[in-house]
């Protein structure tokens, strides 16, 4: 069984979803941390962003 960050590495790898806002979601929920959204994006959450 794989936990969320380990789904979500496979949607960003994978299966080529490179849309930050569809992870930051996650992190806004709770689901992953910041550091979490680091390791499966590349990127630094910006939390002055929020999604559309």
């Amino acid at each position: 069984m794989m936990n969320q960050v380990q789904m979500l590495q496979v949607f960003w790898n994978d299966w080529g979803n490179h849309d930050l806002s569809f992870y930051k979601v996650y992190v806004q929920c709770g689901s992953i941390t910041k550091d979490d959204y680091k390791t499966v994006t590349g990127q630094d959450y910006d939390s002055e962003t929020q999604p559309a």
